[in-house]
């Protein structure tokens, strides 16, 4: 199923025109990124890793070496703190689920809220499988809404 996405994130005008990503590094129950790696070694990568109970930094992604398990279980790069977020172009998110109108529920620490908030002029795609989308979400003031929001 996640090779689905990858076709349609290659596809998409967004992520075509971008030269700085934001991904994730998928849990098991999350569609796989890790596949849109290769087909993007032209742009800048970036991945987020988790440094405290409440904030998650950036780090440029540079190949599967440059990874270790963080303290979720995810895979999270060691390399360099990328710091310049107004280069981010596109931004793309898991969640646990997604409304039609953009809404995100996450696994409610707020990571990616706050981390979004530093980044209002990147294009927020919400990636998802269609079991995922609910008819509505949990909103409160703090929610950053996706722009768009790929179903596979």
């Amino acid at each position: 199923m996640s090779l689905t996405a990858v076709d349609r994130l290659l596809t998409n005008a967004n992520v075509f025109h971008a030269r700085t990503l934001l991904l994730y590094y998928a849990l098991p129950d999350e569609v796989d990124t890790s596949l849109l790696f290769e087909h993007l070694s032209d742009k800048t990568i970036l991945l987020p890793k988790v440094i405290d109970s409440e904030n998650m930094e950036l780090r440029t992604y540079t190949g599967e070496n440059d990874l270790a398990t963080g303290c979720y279980g995810i895979k999270e790069p060691v390399g360099k703190v990328f710091t310049d977020f107004a280069k981010i172009d596109v931004a793309i998110i898991p969640g646990m689920a997604f409304d039609r109108h953009g809404h995100r529920l996450g696994r409610g620490n707020g990571y990616y809220d706050r981390l979004l908030s530093k980044i209002p002029q990147a294009y927020k795609i919400g990636l998802c499988f269609d079991f995922q989308i609910v008819d509505s979400v949990p909103v409160d003031i703090h929610d950053v809404m996706m722009n768009d929001v790929i179903i596979v």
